[in-house]
C-alpha cells in the first residue's frame, strides 16, 4: 500500500531523476554507449544581443545534449524585429553547436502565434503539432538537420 503525496520536492525529484536515468541506461545500448561520452553532458548555450547602451535586443537560450541543439528560448525585442536579429541568433546557435560541440541536428518548440514560419524559412521542419495546448493554441515541435 502507498500513500499519494503532491508536492513539490526537489530531493525527491533528483532521486527519481537519478533513477529514471538509470533504468533507462540499462534497457537502451543507445543510451548506455551515450553516457561514456562527452555528448552525454547538457551544456548551456546561451547568446545575447545587446545594444549600444547595454539594452538587451534579443537572444537565444538553449542547449545542446546528445549531438542536437536544443533551442528553449528565441526572443527579440519589438523595435529590433524585422531587421534579420533573430535570424543572425539561431545561425550563430546552430554554428556553434555544429563547429564547436559536434550536433548534427536542432530542436524546438513555437505556438502557431508565434513563430513557426520563421523556422520553417531556416529549414526546420514540423515533426508534432499539439493542438490545444494550451486551449486555442497549438504548439509545434521543429527540426533540422546541422550537417
Amino acid at each position: 500500500m502507498f500513500r499519494i503525496e503532491a508536492e513539490v520536492d526537489q530531493e525527491r525529484r533528483d532521486l527519481l531523476r537519478s533513477r529514471l536515468r538509470d533504468t533507462n541506461t540499462a534497457a537502451s545500448p543507445a543510451l548506455a554507449a551515450l553516457r561514456r561520452t562527452p555528448a552525454a553532458r547538457e551544456v548551456p548555450l546561451h547568446l545575447w544581443a545587446v545594444d549600444e547602451s547595454g539594452g538587451l535586443g534579443g537572444g537565444l537560450v538553449g542547449h545542446t545534449w546528445a549531438q542536437w541543439l536544443h533551442v528553449a528560448y528565441l526572443w527579440v525585442d519589438a523595435r529590433h524585429r524585422g531587421a534579420g536579429l533573430g535570424s543572425h541568433l539561431l545561425r550563430r546557435a546552430e554554428r556553434i553547436a555544429r563547429d564547436r560541440r559536434d550536433c548534427t541536428a536542432a530542436r524546438l518548440e513555437t505556438w502557431d502565434f508565434q513563430a513557426p514560419g520563421f523556422y520553417r524559412r531556416h529549414g526546420y521542419k514540423v515533426v508534432c503539432a499539439i493542438p490545444d495546448y494550451p486551449p486555442g493554441i497549438t504548439e509545434y515541435t521543429l527540426i533540422k538537420p546541422l550537417r
